[in-house]
């Protein structure tokens, strides 16, 4: 007899159970998630990024940084990133619904870039940046990440200096020859601003429990709040 038939009809209807359940059923599921609306904030999150950061982004695919950083804090209890200050809360679903292309990654050569843009105040963000870029160990003693001095561009200074001047954020001993300046190019400007753009604000009430364990208080605070006359 022969079981051809059935034993292509059982491999068929496998691969066409697990494709439903792995695949088409998290594919609606995920579909169904819509921006929660804060009124605290008066805006809607996840927010798109800008143009200049979406631009940005295709500089990282470029460069390949997908390989060395992900973009994923790992939930409470699975692992040290929230500890580490990757990001306050674990990363959900919902986070990626603006994104055509995530990057999610699979190795921590570096750390996780998805709450990078959070991790500062201010213009502080840009000049970190520029000079870890410029050479990552002005920034990160140690670093194993290369210099990415390609998206500088050192240059003749030919009448007033450009607005994109950056040689200023930089420690003296990378400090150009006199008469010449430091420009980061559009690409590192693209760059930057995609990185600064990565921040997940929002905590969504549905999935704040699961994602989010809030920080110890210090153990002042703990003291006044067990013997509130003591603060007296």
């Amino acid at each position: 007899m022969n079981r051809a038939p059935l034993i292509f009809l059982g491999i068929f209807f496998a691969l066409a159970f697990s494709w439903t359940g792995i695949v088409l059923t998290n594919h609606l599921s995920y579909a169904k998630l819509q921006p929660v609306f804060d009124e605290t904030e008066g805006k809607a999150f996840p927010q798109k990024l800008p143009g200049n950061a979406e631009r940005g982004k295709e500089v990282y695919r470029d460069l390949g940084c997908v390989y060395c950083h992900t973009q994923q804090v790992r939930q409470p209890g699975y692992g040290t990133d929230i500890e580490r200050g990757w990001g306050e809360r674990g990363s959900v679903a919902r986070d990626y619904i603006h994104e055509k292309r995530v990057y999610l990654g699979s190795m921590r050569t570096g750390p996780d870039l998805r709450n990078v843009g959070a991790r500062f105040v201010g213009d502080a963000g840009r000049d970190w940046h520029i000079q870890h870029f410029y050479d990552p160990q002005i920034t990160s003693k140690g670093s194993i990440m290369p210099p990415f001095r390609f998206l500088f561009e050192t240059r003749s200074i030919v009448g007033e200096a450009s607005p994109r001047a950056v040689q200023a954020k930089l420690p003296a001993q990378y400090q150009p020859p006199a008469g010449h300046e430091i420009v980061l190019t559009q690409r590192g400007e693209d760059l930057i601003s995609y990185l600064l753009a990565l921040k997940d604000p929002a905590l969504y009430p549905e999935e704040a429990a699961r994602v989010y364990v809030p920080k110890p208080e210090s153990a002042e605070k703990k003291t006044e709040s067990a013997h509130p006359e003591a603060a007296k």
